[in-house]
């Protein structure tokens, strides 16, 4: 069954709501942000937490106003569900305009629709009540709203680092056909970009690697259970506090920024490595070499790489191509 609601957003709404479905990959045939098909995940991973929470929230306010007055059930009811409705809620009485988007829904997402129409409303529309859903999800930092979304994907991943098994998948920024089998050994967060890693070592190549959870499709926990490595598991360890988005080697490197890259290093924050210390122009740090590279990328002549050579090198080499290409 197939069927289309038309609901009504703010235009902040809609607009991070796009900001999720794009970061998380919801891509159409021809590349664009495949709304629609975000939130049809969204509708069917969330409605669950959203209506324990909701509930427990209006249970707990009834439980204050009938504790310190003598107001009856029924009217604590009503209260409390007029204070969440009027001051939690807020996107209510915003001034923001509101835009209309057509649901498209079928399958899980069309019977959670049906029981949101037959059971939830409760004097409100189905707009709204999606609406108030949605800005709950939102308040949710990323990193969270991330697990729900890829709430399948998350569920087979804790249970292979809980009971030591191999996995298999394959990724969004693979070739269709490579899949990867690893041996898990921790999920963390990247507090700049505040999406979740996986952190494990290649069984192929035998090294440290690292997945954004998002990217990760078609896992699978295998029957196989693997030993813990505790070396790799020190190593990968101090990687999940620092940068787990990348598990490259550490090298230290100093690199010469001018007073144009040094600004440029205060305001660039998204992956900025740690400084270990500063003489003058010179800006010293013991940091996964990949990061080192991909952040400096950004701050073109500005930042200049002092050591190590490979480094050095592979930053060369990046500026000589990009000329060479402009130059023709």
């Amino acid at each position: 069954m197939t069927e289309k609601y038309k609901i009504y957003l703010s235009e902040d709404t809609r607009s991070r709501l796009i900001n999720d479905a794009e970061l998380f990959e919801f891509t159409k045939k021809d590349e664009t942000v495949n709304l629609n098909a975000f939130l049809k995940v969204l509708i069917v991973n969330y409605f669950d937490q959203y209506r324990r929470d909701s509930e427990a929230l209006l249970n707990s306010i009834m439980a204050d106003l009938t504790g310190m007055t003598s107001i009856s059930d029924k009217d604590a009811s009503l209260l409390a569900d007029k204070i969440v409705s009027t001051y939690i809620k807020s996107d209510k009485v915003s001034n923001s305009k509101n835009i209309a988007v057509t649901l498209t829904v079928s399958g899980s997402s069309y019977d959670i629709i049906r029981i949101i129409e037959n059971n939830m409303l409760r004097g409100t529309s189905l707009s709204q009540y999606l609406k108030d859903m949605f800005n709950s999800y939102l308040s949710i930092p990323r990193d969270r709203r991330e697990a729900i979304i890829f709430k399948d994907t998350y569920e087979d991943i804790e249970k292979a680092l809980k009971t030591h098994h191999i996995m298999t998948f394959t990724t969004t920024s693979s070739e269709r056909d490579h899949s990867f089998t690893v041996e898990p050994y921790f999920i963390a967060p990247s507090k700049e970009e505040q999406c979740n890693y996986l952190l494990c070592r290649d069984i192929r190549s035998q090294t440290p690697r690292t997945f954004r959870i998002s990217r990760i499709r078609s896992a699978f926990v295998t029957s196989d259970i693997f030993e813990i490595d505790e070396n790799l598991q020190k190593e990968l360890q101090e990687k999940a506090v620092r940068s787990p988005h990348s598990v490259s080697a550490t090298v230290s490197a100093v690199v010469k920024l001018n007073k144009y890259g040094k600004r440029m290093f205060k305001v660039i924050t998204k992956n900025r490595p740690i400084v270990s210390k500063i003489e003058g122009d010179l800006y010293y740090f013991d940091w996964p070499e990949l990061q080192l590279e991909d952040y400096f990328k950004r701050l073109g002549r500005d930042a200049v790489v002092i050591k190590p050579a490979s480094l050095k090198e592979k930053l060369r080499k990046y500026y000589y191509y990009a000329l060479r290409e402009y130059s023709k």
